[in-house]
Formats: structure tokens, sequence, C-alpha cells
């Protein structure tokens, strides 16, 4: 089953921010949201809830200091992308 990935204005906004201040990281990016697609519990991408401001959100690692802040519906097979 492949999720479909819904990238928010404010994440398109915060991922060319991202990539301009972190062009070396632009291809792990890549290769974070293409495993989102096929398989977003995979265990590398380090899958967690958060709490707080952004209780009922998940968060999925980039590297060891960044993360891609989402919502996974399952129902509807699809990944929110809200920050980076």
């Amino acid at each position: 089953m492949r999720f479909s990935l819904v990238k928010l204005p404010s994440f398109m906004r915060a991922l060319k921010r991202f990539i301009r201040k972190h062009p070396n990281l632009a291809g792990a990016v890549e290769e974070v949201l293409e495993q989102l697609c096929i398989d977003p519990f995979e265990p590398s991408l380090r899958l967690h809830n958060l709490s707080g401001a952004l209780s009922g959100k998940q968060a999925v690692s980039v590297t060891y200091a960044y993360r891609i802040v989402l919502c996974i519906e399952i129902v509807a097979n699809a990944i929110i992308l809200y920050n980076i």
C-alpha cells in the first residue's frame, strides 16, 4: 500500500528555506519523503508521537538534529506534511 504525501504550502516554504541553509541534506530529505510514501512505519525513519504544542502530530528523523513534522491519516492513505 502506497501513501500519498500532502505538502502544505507552509511545508513547501519551510522546505525551501531548509534546503537553502542545508544543501548537503537535500538528498537525505528526498530519501525520507520517498520512504514515507512506501512505508511510514519503517524503523529507520524513527516515527514518534509529539507532545506539548504539537500534540496529535508525529515526526520522522532526517538526521539526528533535524526532523519532519507530519500527521498520518491511515483511513485516507495520506500523510500531511507540516514542517521541517
